[in-house]
């Protein structure tokens, strides 16, 4: 009779341990253990706790292979998960190895716990451990299945109802996991990426969901989120702003650091450059080098606004002249708010850099096709500028929400944690490297999609696009998903921005990008030596190739690999993964409060069509074109509670300096 000394850690989280019984068992080269059981009260797998217990085995085991944890629920007991942190096992020869778990332990299916060094598939040699990793995939490509291409709805049907992006599976119970869920890639339309299949969270397994700490913060942050803003009793009023004094009273009871100094500086022309590069959306800037066809700015309107002697021509040649252009708003369908008809823009803004080193305004065309009914806005115009400035700043809230944040980051961390899950299995050392980064992705995207976008979410209900015009808009902005707009440094340079001073979104982001980029390198570099082992690694050509197909619709167009064939190509594709879903996500995310809280700054709807001619807009024209009142305070609201720092951040917060050290103009605002 062999004995083995087992050491079992539980998770430190509330309500991570257990009153059911937990087995072990330990399976070597040779043999397999007892399945012993490691509490009978539970008392033991209780949370933090760490038991000592020993299990014995008829025979040598021979190399130990991996641990067995499988769970029973007690009679008249509700299920009752338990998260295992790590085994650690002492051979009778004094050898301890360390089992890495890090997961829940439920009735639905067993836990196999491998070594907790890296293997790629074809290191595994042993029949069983091929037969382990094997099955791990199998179980979990049954409980996240791919679909027959099937569309939740047609163009004909009501895209409003955003709350059919979900497909409600039928409770299937799977032969091999036993979960009583099937949880399907599904497709919302035809060439957009495709999304996990339900809409209830509850549904997902236990290590996709949040964690109870986090479930409670957020359930309490999401009711009362009203009430800490002192919004409560205006969130039902679908009446206009009628004083600005009175927008200005409800702000002064919410305001950040940012948020005040966005609302002292929103109008003057230089803070609407600095949002174009520093704001929540800071990636449509571009350098232009000639005028596209359908905004001919008069050099001779615009060279007053330029150095003394200059010309909008010289400037351009200098790369001093910067393009911020929404066209993939043109013509989109508006949204009714409060049974009134919103108005959409697709501005073109032309942005100078000035001897300051500001980014500057210089002039506004609201809408794409030029003509006599849509004017060129100048700085010299007074009111009329101010509100093509607010039509700027709406159409850029519209455009950063569905293309920069949802499609861009979103959606594509939606698509790699899938393909991680069904291709990747524990051992390998890219899932050990991913999945830190996947953390809570498919919850968030659930949610996001039933209380954001669904039929009664904020942006249906409170966005000049709502829900058709959220369709309308990623079915375009999908084409111009590209690889190397996903990578930062490519990014950067096909825009032309490469020079333009206080570009702090670039200045950081490529820091950011490269420090990761070393990391990957280095990791890369340990499991992957040469060409030959990516390509005989067909679990990693399997995950590529579901991204591109299930991700990006097999568009060769998109650039993205179906395969890798060197160590530098899966480098440069897990460097793009790790920064959109961190840093990238944080840039557009973070600041959603800072900058849009003060709704003058970022309307989210415009109520009021754009003017066709100058000279007659008044301040109160202003007041009426921007969203009601109801409209204002739930973005407020919404705003605050998703950029609000999560109890769980695994990194202390920055105070800002009091009072602000930079003047006027010069204030690297961080996002």
């Amino acid at each position: 009779m062999e004995t083995y000394k087992v050491t079992v850690t539980t998770g430190d989280m509330v309500h991570s341990g257990t009153f059911d019984r937990v087995f072990i068992t330990l399976v070597g080269s040779e043999d397999r253990s007892e399945r012993t059981v490691l509490s009978t009260e539970g008392l033991d797998l209780s949370s933090g706790m760490v038991m000592e217990l020993a299990v014995s085995a008829p025979d040598p085991l021979g190399d130990l292979l991996f641990v067995r944890l499988d769970k029973e629920q007690g009679f008249f007991l509700p299920d009752d998960d338990w998260f295992c942190s790590k085994v650690a096992v002492t051979t009778p020869s004094g050898e301890t190895v360390l089992f890495p778990c890090y997961r829940w332990v439920s009735d639905k299916w067993a836990v196999e716990l491998r070594e907790g060094k890296a293997k790629k598939v074809f290191e595994d040699q042993h029949p069983i451990l091929i037969q382990q990793r094997t099955g791990e995939l199998e179980l979990r490509q049954n409980l996240y299945r791919r679909m027959s291409e099937k569309l939740l709805f047609s163009c004909s049907s009501a895209l409003s109802e955003l709350s059919m992006f979900f497909v409600r599976c039928a409770r299937v119970l799977c032969t091999h996991c036993h979960s009583g869920l099937l949880i399907w890639w599904a497709m919302f339309r035809e060439g957009l990426p495709k999304m996990v299949s339900i809409d209830d969270p509850a549904l997902l397994p236990h290590d996709a969901r949040f964690s109870f700490t986090k479930a409670m913060d957020l359930l309490v942050r999401s009711k009362t989120a009203l009430d800490e803003l002192k919004l409560r009793g205006l969130a039902d009023r679908k009446k206009p702003w009628t004083k600005w004094e009175d927008i200005k009273r409800i702000f002064w009871f919410n305001k950040t650091m940012v948020s005040g100094y966005v609302q002292k500086h929103w109008e003057e022309d230089w803070f609407l450059g600095y949002q174009c590069l520093n704001g929540c959306n800071p990636v449509v800037i571009q350098r232009c080098c000639q005028l596209p066809p359908n905004f001919p700015v008069p050099s001779c309107l615009v060279n007053p606004f330029l150095e003394a002697g200059s010309t909008l021509e010289k400037e351009m040649l200098k790369g001093n002249i910067y393009l911020c252009d929404y066209k993939v708003l043109d013509g989109i369908t508006p949204n009714l708010i409060n049974n009134r008809l919103q108005y959409v823009v697709a501005p073109l803004c032309l942005l100078y850099k000035n001897t300051n080193d500001q980014l500057v305004p210089i002039a506004i065309q609201l809408q794409q096709r030029a003509g006599p009914e849509n004017p060129i806005f100048l700085p010299s115009d007074g009111i009329d500028w101010l509100l093509a400035k607010i039509c700027v700043r709406s159409a850029d809230f519209s455009h950063h929400q569905v293309v920069t944040h949802l499609l861009r980051t979103h959606l594509l961390a939606e698509v790699v944690t899938m393909a991680t899950l069904r291709h990747l299995p524990h051992v390998h050392p890219l899932y050990k490297l991913l999945i830190p980064h996947m953390r809570y992705t498919l919850q968030v995207n659930i949610m996001a999609r039933v209380r954001l976008l669904g039929r009664d979410g904020v942006f249906s209900e409170h966005t000049a696009i709502g829900g058709i015009g959220l369709i309308e808009i990623l079915e375009r902005a999908v084409q111009s998903l590209t690889y190397s707009s996903l990578c930062l440094p490519e990014d950067i340079c096909a825009r032309g921005v490469e020079s333009v001073p206080n570009y702090y979104y670039r200045d950081d982001g490529l820091r950011l990008w490269n420090s990761i980029n070393r990391f990957v390198k280095g990791m890369v570099k340990v499991y992957y030596p040469g060409d030959n082992a990516v390509v005989k690694d067909t679990e990693l050509q399997s995950w590529i190739k579901e991204i591109f197909t299930e991700g990006f619709q097999e568009r060769l167009e998109s650039e993205i690999p179906q395969s890798f064939t060197s160590p530098e190509e899966v480098t440069k594709f897990i460097n793009m993964v790790i920064f959109t879903v961190s840093a990238q996500h944080a840039a557009v995310n973070s600041g959603l409060f800072d900058f849009n809280s003060w709704m003058p700054n970022s309307p989210s709807s415009l109520q009021w069509p754009p003017p066709i001619t100058k000279g007659s807009t008044t301040m109160s024209d202003i007041l009426k074109a921007l969203p009601d009142i109801n409209t204002t305070v739930r973005l407020m609201a919404t705003t605050w509670l998703l950029s609000k720092q999560p109890t769980d951040f695994v990194s202390p917060a920055i105070a800002w300096p009091t009072p602000l050290p930079y003047p006027a103009g010069q204030w690297p605002l961080v996002v």
